[in-house]
């Protein structure tokens, strides 16, 4: 079930921060956050119960994972898909107790955990597409977050496209600290298929289009709607900047997400940006008008 991988459930706060501050309707109720926040944490763990079982062929090839237990050793099928099961409709129960469009979209984290694992489909053996198709999750996140404190409103496109990307980002760094441990191509292709049609140039190269995509989609909704924010854009930048180093360490926390928070500096970054991102989100500067007004600054 990966509850230590729960950590990535925080996710959703960014959209409860924007929702609550854009729509000036929306209320935070502790008790649908928790729910939400429950529910999303199971959804997520059914989703790696398959991810596990499903990859165990796998992980054999991979040089830390080949210790899991389901590489290790024979489980019967029926327990999995029994777990998968009472996750799911647990994580359901509890995403309808929030409201409908919440609902939807943690039906829509459990889809992709099919689409991601599950062959015909299996887009993790599919390269870029196993990117993005992982990645989306965050803007689904994001998603849930929202609707947590507003049911009748849908976030700004640019927010969620940015929010996207920057998981895209996350998501190839994470793939080229993998494909660097491992130091060995034929063996990574064994592990990952996708791996077979990778490079560490290449996984270089995508994470920056992805950074730079979630700077401009993410500076499209700044400008649009909260042009303070224009001043979080280089902490952000700083943040993706900070995360890519992480990726040149040995045996790199990056190949483990839910590891991240060993990394002190890091953590400290990410609470003074969520400090600035919320005191921008409640400042009006007016001199910031001047990156929405469109006449010519007349000398």
């Amino acid at each position: 079930m990966r509850l230590d991988h729960w950590i990535k459930q925080f996710f959703i706060l960014p959209g409860i921060i924007c929702a609550k501050f854009l729509t000036h309707t929306g209320t935070f109720s502790l008790t649908k956050f928790l729910a939400g926040f429950i529910s999303t944490c199971l959804i997520a763990s059914a989703n790696y119960v398959i991810n596990e079982y499903l990859d165990a062929k796998f992980d054999k090839f991979h040089p830390v994972k080949k210790f899991r237990s389901l590489v290790s050793q024979d489980v019967n099928p029926k327990i999995i898909w029994s777990m998968w099961l009472i996750l799911t409709l647990a994580g359901f129960m509890l995403a309808l107790s929030v409201n409908f469009p919440f609902f939807v979209v943690i039906a829509w984290l459990w889809l992709m955990g099919i689409i991601y694992n599950v062959e015909p489909m299996r887009t993790k053996d599919i390269p870029v597409l196993d990117v993005l198709s992982e990645s989306i999750n965050n803007a689904i996140r994001l998603l849930a977050g929202w609707f947590i404190i507003s049911a009748d409103t849908l976030p700004p496109c640019s927010l969620i496209l940015g929010y996207w990307m920057g998981g895209a980002f996350l998501m190839a760094v994470k793939r080229y600290a993998e494909y660097r441990m491992i130091d060995d191509p034929e063996l990574a292709g064994k592990y990952r298929k996708s791996f077979r049609f990778y490079t560490e140039k290449f996984l270089l190269v995508s994470s920056f289009f992805y950074a730079m995509c979630s700077v401009f989609f993410t500076g499209i909704f700044l400008i649009k709607y909260r042009v303070e924010l224009v001043l979080f854009v280089p902490v952000m930048i700083g943040l993706f900047c900070y995360y890519f180093t992480l990726s040149f360490k040995n045996d790199s926390a990056v190949q483990k997400p839910e590891k991240l928070y060993h990394e002190r500096g890091l953590m400290i970054y990410c609470a003074a940006l969520i400090i600035i991102f919320t005191l921008l989100m409640m400042m009006n500067i007016p001199v910031l008008k001047i990156f929405t007004g469109s006449e010519l600054i007349k000398l």
